[in-house]
């Protein structure tokens, strides 16, 4: 029998302050566990955890590009809590550049988006791998995108970011099991400020085009992430797609 409670359990979220992070981060609270998000802003990573359900959570600087502060960020969270049950990377970045323009995508861009949308939930990864396999049952949730497999999106090199987690998954599926699983959630188009430029009208747009007729909401994506940490204990290695239907059109 699947139980819902995640009481005693320790929940970290890279990108804790941005739409999707806090989401997650509020859901899996509200379920019991202690949850730890990070941020770029103390102040504002601080401010964030308030929004939380009662209990013993943690705001803590991480910047996912930087792989020495993902390792201070595991020592820092072992050191307070003890152990790591749950990760969840949900930071990204991204600009929006027409497919076409291949001069705007630039080396440095190209570079600084898979540092930031591939290379760091990696890093973290490996920061916290000893601590989620000391778990028995450690779990991580990559958020990627359906970029990644229909190559539609904020530009190229993001696209190829997002089908990079994909392989991900499979690829740490199979190589942390059975001590930790790995997957990814998938989103399409989310009423977040994470693209910018992207206004009510693209959103309304989007809309119409999604089989259910609508945009996801943060909270659809978190949904999805808790039933990663709870209903789908027997799934690893694999994405879970929470986009309305979008990719079918």
């Amino acid at each position: 029998m699947t139980t819902h409670s995640l009481s005693g359990k320790i929940a970290v979220i890279i990108g804790g302050t941005g739409g999707i992070g806090f989401a997650a981060g509020r859901a899996l609270a509200d379920l019991g566990a202690s949850v730890v998000l990070t941020g770029r802003d103390a102040a504002r990573t601080a401010k964030t955890v308030e929004g939380l359900s009662a209990g013993n959570h943690m705001a803590a600087y991480a910047e996912v590009a930087d792989s020495a502060s993902l390792r201070k960020l595991a020592a820092d969270v072992q050191h307070h809590y003890g152990r790591v049950d749950i990760l969840v990377n949900t930071s990204g970045f991204t600009r929006a550049i027409p497919h076409g323009d291949l001069d705007a995508l630039d080396d440095d861009l190209i570079d600084e988006l898979f540092a930031v949308n591939w290379r760091g939930q990696f890093a973290a990864i490996r920061a916290f791998a000893p601590a989620l396999r000391s778990s028995g049952a450690g779990l991580v949730v990559n958020v990627g995108s359906i970029a990644g497999r229909t190559g539609q999106g904020s530009n190229v090199a993001y696209c190829a970011a997002k089908a990079g987690l994909d392989v991900m998954a499979m690829s740490l599926g199979r190589a942390l099991a059975p001590e930790i699983r790995v997957l990814n959630v998938s989103p399409g188009v989310v009423d977040t400020a994470f693209v910018p430029g992207r206004d009510s009208t693209f959103n309304e747009r989007a809309a119409k085009t999604t089989p259910l007729r609508r945009i996801g909401h943060a909270d659809d994506v978190a949904d999805a992430i808790v039933a990663c940490a709870t209903s789908l204990r027997f799934a690893t290695g694999t994405t879970i797609v929470v986009d309305g239907g979008r990719q079918l059109g």
